[in-house]
């Protein structure tokens, strides 16, 4: 009886465990913009959880060139 009830205890400490996991996601795409800080390009906004998430968000922004003549990439997430 006691390994019954020692058995019932341990699945249903295992099943709230699987149940109280919730993954982060969130909705990212990327965007380019001229110096001026006027929009050139975006891509195609996708959904991103966990480790991928995290990368992202830790991208910092890439500039090339300088001046108004330069161009910004950086990751913007919802």
């Amino acid at each position: 009886m006691k390994k019954k009830l020692f058995f019932a205890v341990v699945l249903v400490l295992i099943a709230c465990t699987f149940t109280s996991c919730s993954k982060t996601c969130k909705t990212c795409q990327q965007v380019t913009t001229y110096g001026d800080g006027s929009p050139q390009t975006e891509t195609t906004a996708q959904e991103y959880c966990g480790a991928e998430l995290l990368t992202i968000e830790a991208t910092p922004p890439v500039t090339v060139g300088s001046g108004t003549n330069s161009t910004t990439t950086t990751w913007s997430c919802n």
